[in-house]
């Protein structure tokens, strides 16, 4: 006999309610400072750790979807080079995006 579950009606298992570890790197060879802000943390900018080989790191962990973010590389807005794309927030200034799935 054949049985079939049906997925639990509140989605818990949804990849909507998934988050997963997204790690975010910066070339800013120089930089006194490196700080990541997007819409997954309220665009307060989080500083990013400045590797040995001068890179910098943050990991964050976001849910399922596509994410705005920019870099502030000692306080000016950056793109990343290495997103997924480019859009245009709220006050019409670029950002990068990112895809989560």
């Amino acid at each position: 006999m054949n049985t079939t579950h049906d997925k639990p009606s509140n989605g818990i298992y949804s990849a909507s309610n998934s988050i997963k570890p997204v790690n975010f790197f910066c070339s800013a060879r120089g930089a006194k400072t490196v700080q990541l802000a997007g819409d997954f943390n309220h665009w307060h900018p989080i500083l990013m750790a400045q590797r040995e080989d001068s890179w910098w790191f943050i990991q964050m962990w976001l849910p399922h979807g596509h994410h705005q973010y920019r870099f502030l590389v000692d306080g000016e807005p950056t793109l990343d080079l290495h997103a997924t794309g480019t859009a245009r927030d709220e006050r019409d200034e670029p950002v990068s995006l990112i895809a989560v799935s």
